[in-house]
């Protein structure tokens, strides 16, 4: 097991203190990182003490201490799961040949554009989650956004170290471009758009964390593939922080159906009664499930079919497949010939961003039918919608779609916008549910249920923020 230095000034498992060469350029790249904290981390928080998971290891079975600290005290570090013995390329032309310990010179841009994108979302999620902690519903729900925030930061982090360690200049300065740039921001945006979509409350703050932090846990699962060791090593240890993000998210979401529901069972009107109606939540539901789904890029890709046969990145658990080459066969794939849709066969490297879209698919499914549950005997039943449906990115862009997946027409579709996708009055109307913070521990906002249980076996009305002026 690799040795955790924490008293480092960079904590870190990766032996920074060897090559002081890298450790004065990353404790050179350290003071802008605390800056973009400050301006664009969580807007008012800073003097607060939270009740936050620090990694402290990379032993599955005792990784993390929990504990109150001020989030510009939190011990980013960098940490990548142990390497495993003799690890071999497990997909792609370099099949069975030994990982790289270095970046090959043919691989060194797509690998660095690949670190980069990956690296770009992290603090873009910061920065669209900035002003949320002023409508906190609860203590506990405040803290969950900060854990979640402070971990995007640490992810940032295992990203820029491979950029200084691997890279040379071109590394440094991408590592110094990924504090530059800022979500939505017009002239200087984030690199993909999910990332550029503003988050003013809490309700697309839960359903992004139920469906594009989901996205990030199978991209993450496809770099963990990666040939490039030290990439699949950082990948490997934070899928491990990413969990929370998507619990943070679905049970967030589970509690707001849950307080909706306790009304409807009881004779009552979400609407007149502060709560969120749930053919609402299914509009907000539409729009980031199909935002996240362009995260995956083109059903048929040039790219993603040759960063799999260089061994760049792979399937979720490649090892679940049979064929791991993908030279031989074919794969089916919708497109829009015509202004028809058609099935048509393409080269089955060409579709492998559509087979790990279809493994992220089901994994949303099972989020869908746990908020279903909650949900029987009202009446209602969650969907999500047509891969077909407001699409942004792929064989769908720019055409018109209902969420069931048939084909209308621009105008239609503008006519019916309000009943797919969240309207201004929907999203007037959830922001005036959260006009303030709810701060006293064993109290929650009326549109959200209590959760079941504490974090860390706390109680639920812990107080996991203490509230201090910044």
């Amino acid at each position: 097991m690799s040795t955790v230095s924490l008293n480092d000034k960079i904590p870190n498992n990766v032996d920074l203190s060897s090559d002081k060469r890298l450790q004065r350029a990353l404790e050179q790249w350290q003071p802008g990182f605390l800056e973009w904290w400050r301006e664009m981390g969580p807007d008012g928080f800073q003097a607060c003490d939270v009740y936050l998971r620090t990694a402290i290891s990379v032993d599955s079975s005792g990784w993390a201490h929990f504990g109150h600290v001020k989030m510009p005290d939190y011990r980013w570090g960098i940490f990548l799961a142990d390497p495993e013995g003799d690890r071999r390329i497990g997909f792609g032309d370099h099949l069975g040949e030994p990982a790289w310990k270095e970046v090959p010179g043919e691989y060194r841009n797509p690998l660095r554009r690949l670190i980069v994108t990956q690296g770009d979302t992290e603090p873009a999620s910061v920065e669209q989650q900035r002003g949320l902690g002023k409508t906190c519903p609860s203590l506990y729900d405040l803290r969950n956004l900060f854990q979640v925030n402070v971990e995007e930061g640490r992810h940032l982090w295992a990203m820029v170290y491979l950029l200084h360690s691997y890279f040379g200049r071109d590394g440094r300065e991408e590592a110094e471009a990924l504090l530059e740039r800022r979500s939505g921001n017009p002239d200087r945006p984030r690199i993909l758009q999910a990332f550029n979509e503003p988050i003013e409350d809490w309700l697309s703050f839960f359903m992004f964390t139920t469906f594009t932090d989901r996205d990030g846990k199978y991209q993450l699962l496809s770099l963990a593939e990666s040939a490039f060791d030290p990439l699949s090593r950082t990948c490997r240890f934070m899928l491990t922080e990413e969990a929370h993000h998507m619990f943070v998210g679905q049970t967030g979401i589970g509690r707001v159906i849950q307080r909706t529901v306790d009304l409807v069972r009881a004779g009552k009107d979400p609407s007149a009664n502060g709560a969120i109606p749930l053919e609402m939540l299914q509009r907000y539901l539409n729009f980031w499930y199909t935002v996240s789904l362009d995260l995956f890029g083109s059903e048929v890709s040039t790219n993603g079919a040759s960063y799999f046969g260089g061994g760049l990145k792979g399937r979720p658990k490649e090892e679940r497949f049979a064929d791991h080459r993908l030279l031989d066969g074919a794969a089916r794939v919708e497109l829009v010939e015509d202004g028809q849709v058609v099935e048509r066969e393409v080269k089955p490297r060409l579709a492998v961003n559509l087979e790990t879209r279809s493994a992220y698919q089901e994994d949303c499914q099972s989020a869908v039918d746990k908020w279903n549950k909650l949900a029987a005997g009202v009446g209602f039943e969650f969907r999500l919608p047509s891969p077909r449906f407001h699409r942004g990115v792929g064989a769908f862009a720019g055409l018109f779609f209902d969420p069931a997946g048939h084909r209308i027409s621009e105008t239609e579709f503008l006519r019916r916008e309000p009943e797919f996708l969240p309207s201004e009055a929907d999203q007037a109307y959830v922001r005036g549910l959260m006009a303030g913070p709810v701060t006293e521990p064993r109290r929650f906002a009326n549109w959200i249920a209590a959760p079941a249980r504490g974090i860390d076996g706390r109680p639920v009305d812990f107080e996991y923020v203490r509230w201090n002026e910044a």
